[in-house]
């Protein structure tokens, strides 16, 4: 089933097109969740939301579809877990009531770079998002982010890299980083 005739199905109010997707994409959803600190049941919850994003953006004529749509429902998923990890994170960082020494240094490190992650490029930041924190392969990477090649994905994160890094040692100094 092509991805115009997905979309028209879900147009017309057709279930059928939803089953589909989800026995398409259902396994490469679970597999990155599971890579980056999930189980399958939260897998599974994370995919049925994006799809609902998907079918809601569909009827309501506010999709405006630039990539297939496995790699719509990707992103969608990436994001939605981004978003619960750090709910997470944040409800276990309450839950501390005498962090040690160390969980205040990586604390203090993560802060430092999602603050310099925030200031560089959507570009940039997304690729480095995506290759640090959800280990994605330069292939994969290419992929996701439209470039010609893995070679050229390695050479563009290269580059970001460059660019953060700079930006650290710009605006801190190693004392920043309780070392």
């Amino acid at each position: 089933m092509t991805d115009e005739k997905v979309v028209e199905l879900i147009k017309s109010g057709n279930e059928k097109a939803l089953e589909h997707l989800y026995k398409k994409n259902y396994r490469m959803i679970v597999k990155m969740i599971m890579k980056n600190s999930g189980s399958e049941d939260e897998a599974k919850d994370i995919f049925q939301d994006a799809l609902i994003v998907f079918w809601e953006k569909i009827k309501s004529n506010k999709l405006v579809l630039t990539s297939k749509i496995s790699t719509y429902l990707y992103s969608v998923s990436q994001n939605l877990w981004r978003k619960e990890l750090d709910r997470k994170a944040r409800n276990s960082g309450e839950m501390v009531e005498n962090p040690t020494h160390i969980e205040w240094e990586n604390k203090e490190r993560v802060e430092i770079i999602q603050k310099c992650l925030k200031s560089l490029g959507e570009t940039c930041r997304k690729i480095l998002m995506l290759y640090y924190f959800d280990k994605m392969s330069m292939t994969d990477l290419a992929k996701e982010m439209g470039f010609a090649n893995a070679d050229t994905a390695k050479t563009k994160k290269y580059k970001c890299k460059i660019e953060l890094d700079k930006m650290i040692k710009t605006n801190y100094k190693p004392s920043d980083f309780l070392d």
